[in-house]
């Protein structure tokens, strides 16, 4: 059953989710439409993996969620810089690259500090 006290995880991504949306539909306004879907698919991803941990049915199942999360994370990072090093497309904003930076941060230390505690 879902724990219902703040979660900063959780906090964050549903967040991050909703300025990668924002940042998908400029993608799409300006007709890049590959490039914002595969960035829409994975930076919402993100957070739904880590909804997803909060029921996991065990610690190994928890850490299998938040680790594709953290890969989710890490090719969303992939197709912001792709974006930043294309002329012809948007720029995403300096604020979404340093939340996914931290967000990343964050699934690294559950990451670890869960496989420690197993």
């Amino acid at each position: 059953m879902r724990n219902d006290k703040e979660n900063l995880i959780v906090s964050k991504t549903l967040s991050f989710s909703i300025k990668i949306i924002k940042f998908c539909e400029v993608l799409e306004f300006n007709r890049k439409f590959v490039i914002a879907n595969q960035l829409l698919r994975a930076g919402t991803s993100i957070g739904a993996n880590v909804w997803e941990a909060q029921n996991a049915e065990s610690k190994v199942d928890f850490i299998h969620k938040i680790k594709i999360a953290a890969k989710e994370a890490d090719e969303v990072s992939y197709w912001l810089k792709l974006c930043a090093l294309s002329e012809s497309y948007p720029q995403p904003e300096q604020s979404i690259i340093e939340e996914l930076a931290q967000i990343i941060r964050i699934l690294s230390r559950i990451i670890s500090s869960s496989k420690m505690n197993k």
